[in-house]
């Protein structure tokens, strides 16, 4: 068994910070999480307060925070367009001015620290599927250049520690995550499109609907974090962690038309601006150096997800928002 380390997880109140909480608890460590609660929300991880392993702090990553740990994983950022879009400058300033000081931190400790940065840094791309050693093709003054470029600063700023004070880091580009906790007014695809069948309400599809998303369910992405963490420390990244399963959005939303039984039809809007045709990642990496694959399909995924928001839609909490 791994001997026990002192972790800390920005975001940690978040969707993918909560599920990442949950594996470093089952693992036996002591988890500190940190979040601002401006996305995460505390309600993810209420089951986890009477665990004495388990610490939480409200805190902003843009300032800086000082606790003992052994490493750090960075998910403090807002991942959907609606909620990074609504403060362009703060969502800049929570990727730029949070890598800055968790990378402080991490220098301070001698921690290892994993950044998650993300498939939008290769924009809306030249080449498919995306692999690693792709330099992206990001519109750096869209209105979705906030995260994209603000992810692509962080990575430039680990790889500039690494080199320039040999910190231990590990950077992730994360590809589209679904499951358990979602917002349903996030904006995001999978979200937006199940609340809306389930409610019988027209399912808003952008452009022709043959744009593609690789769709990964959020115990596989925590997987591949925690297994790129464990990684000797020659192993830096990038690392691609995703679905390599194709699909449109087209499909998606006749999946969910199909596994959730509603009568909603499919209604097609204009596609946002700079949104991206194509998304798959090259995953080859990820399993030699890792050992990992994602193993849920997304069907199975899918139902899963679906008996939550039935839950979060009973509850009768729930506000329309734009889909991605």
């Amino acid at each position: 068994m791994q001997q026990a380390k002192q972790i800390l997880v920005t975001g940690g109140a978040g969707f993918l910070g909560s599920f990442l909480c949950e594996r470093l608890l089952a693992e036996g460590h002591q988890v500190v999480c940190a979040d601002n609660f401006f996305t995460g929300s505390r309600r993810n991880v209420s089951h986890l307060l009477d665990d004495r392993s388990f610490e939480i702090i409200r805190h902003d990553v843009t300032f800086p925070l000082y606790v003992e740990v052994d490493e750090i994983y960075n998910l403090a950022c807002p991942a959907s367009p609606v909620h990074y879009q609504s403060d362009p400058v703060q969502t800049t300033k929570t990727s730029v001015h949070g890598a800055i000081n968790m990378l402080g931190l991490a220098k301070r400790v001698r921690a290892h620290i994993l950044q998650a940065s993300t498939s939008e840094v290769y924009g809306d791309p030249e080449v498919h599927p995306q692999l690693e050693d792709y330099w992206g093709r990001v519109n750096p003054i869209g209105p979705r250049s906030c995260y994209d470029e603000g992810k692509r600063c962080a990575e430039t700023l680990f790889f500039d520690y690494w080199r320039q004070h040999k910190l231990k880091i590990k950077v992730a580009r994360i590809f589209n995550t679904y499951g358990p906790r979602m917002r349903p007014d996030d904006g995001r695809v999978v979200s937006n499109f199940i609340v809306q069948a389930l409610q019988n309400k027209p399912i808003t599809v952008y452009g022709t609907g043959q744009q593609t998303r690789s769709f990964c369910y959020v115990e596989d992405l925590i997987d591949g974090l925690v297994r790129l963490m464990q990684t000797a420390d020659d192993i830096t990244g990038p690392v691609n962690l995703g679905n390599p399963a194709e699909f449109t959005m087209l499909e998606l939303a006749n999946l969910v038309i199909e596994l959730t039984g509603s009568r909603s039809k499919i209604r097609f809007s204009p596609l946002p601006v700079d949104d991206p045709k194509q998304r798959q990642p090259d995953i080859r990496y990820a399993s030699r150096e890792l050992k990992w694959k994602p193993r849920t399909a997304l069907r199975a995924g899918l139902a899963k997800t679906i008996a939550y928001f039935e839950d979060v839609v009973s509850s009768g909490h729930i506000r329309p928002a734009a889909a991605e």
